[in-house]
């Protein structure tokens, strides 16, 4: 898969439509993700992706953070995203980050994803 096709697929998905912008709000998201998978399950997905999206997911390094409000996730994603960016805007893409890896990622790596998030985040994934 090319990161050129991921971000097409984001912008479909709802996602920003400007390149620069989808690429931070994609590594935003998975980044913000990576904090919060346990075990090896960062890895498992970044091992899907891209090579461009694989640092975001890997970077936290330690145990998994207890992230289990996604209202708090969407803060997280919304500061990092930086100013002007409010928790629906977050909303928004993180639906299309999630959506995107639905379609690019195996079915059972979506399973293994479904699994380690608590039952909030279902709005969020396909």
């Amino acid at each position: 898969m090319q990161y050129k096709e991921f971000l097409a697929h984001l912008r479909q998905h709802g996602g920003p439509q400007d390149d620069d912008q989808a690429d931070a709000a994609v590594k935003v998201v998975l980044a913000t993700l990576g904090q919060r998978l346990a075990g090896n399950e960062p890895h498992d997905l970044a091992a899907q992706l891209p090579t461009e999206l694989k640092q975001p997911l890997l970077q936290h390094n330690g145990e998994a953070e207890v992230i289990d409000d996604v209202d708090d996730f969407l803060r997280r994603v919304a500061d990092r995203e930086g100013p002007g960016t409010t928790p629906e805007r977050a909303r928004e893409h993180a639906r299309a980050v999630f959506a995107t890896l639905a379609g690019f990622v195996s079915a059972g790596e979506i399973d293994d994803l479904r699994a380690q998030l608590p039952a909030g985040y279902a709005a969020l994934l396909p």
